[in-house]
């Protein structure tokens, strides 16, 4: 399975030139030849401007409209990433996965809020595992954030994904967390990790593929960038059976 991650600079409260560039770039990924594309973080509005309420997506709708358009159309399943959405007088840090049939099979609200930024005096936060299959391939989702939160990762993974994604908008200057957790994510995992973050003066940039060995496949720079890896389920299988961590847990004490 060929993916790509789609990193640009992502404008602060500009939603039209956002959504022209993340059509942009998804056409071009598709062109390419990759089968899942994935997006940054609150790639909609920037993370965050402060007429965040006023300008995130009344339920959805129009985010989920263009996905489906774009996926259905490409032939191609997208990781969209998080938007802002408005609902029920809430906002929400939300994920939708869209497959190339136009179906939305995971719809995930970010469960960490990072209190230093203040979202969580915007945004209400979700409760539930981001989890689904494509192709075949188990699969989940975290998003920025929850990157800290190993114990909340380790409920999503209870039923072992092939692949975790991870969608940000990550600051540079705790640039080093973002390359050793993914890492470590997929170490302790023994999963695909596939990180796509935002960039920009402040924004670290770095979106990476890294296998289950703890290899990184392909990363890129801090520049909009398209980066390519291939996910092998083969290898999710081999390297688990070398080493079986997820059997030698101790259900019993944790």
């Amino acid at each position: 399975m060929k993916v790509a991650g789609i990193q640009w600079n992502v404008r602060l409260g500009d939603c039209e030139y956002n959504y022209a560039m993340a059509e942009k770039y998804i056409i071009k990924a598709a062109k390419q030849g990759n089968e899942v594309l994935v997006l940054p973080e609150l790639w909609n509005t920037g993370f965050f401007p402060k007429n965040i309420y006023d300008i995130a997506d009344e339920k959805g709708n129009y985010t989920q409209a263009f996905l489906q358009r774009l996926a259905t159309t490409l032939g191609v399943h997208i990781i969209g990433g998080s938007v802002a959405v408005r609902e029920q007088k809430r906002l929400y840090n939300r994920l939708y996965t869209v497959t190339r049939t136009g179906e939305i099979v995971c719809t995930y609200d970010k469960v960490h809020l990072f209190t230093r930024g203040h979202e969580d005096e915007y945004f209400s936060a979700g409760f539930r595992c981001g989890r689904w299959q494509l192709d075949g391939i188990s699969m989940g989702a975290i998003l920025c954030y929850d990157l800290r939160f190993g114990g909340w990762i380790q409920k999503v993974m209870n039923e072992p994904c092939d692949v975790l994604f991870v969608s940000a908008a990550w600051p540079t200057k705790r640039g080093m967390h973002w390359d050793l957790l993914n890492r470590a994510r997929a170490i302790e995992h023994q999963c695909y990790v596939v990180a796509v973050n935002t960039c920009g003066s402040i924004l670290y940039g770095h979106s990476q593929v890294i296998d289950p060995w703890g290899n990184i496949l392909v990363q890129a720079g801090i520049e909009d960038e398209i980066i390519e890896g291939e996910i092998k389920p083969e290898t999710v299988v081999e390297i688990r059976n070398k080493i079986p961590v997820q059997a030698d847990i101790r259900k019993d004490l944790y």
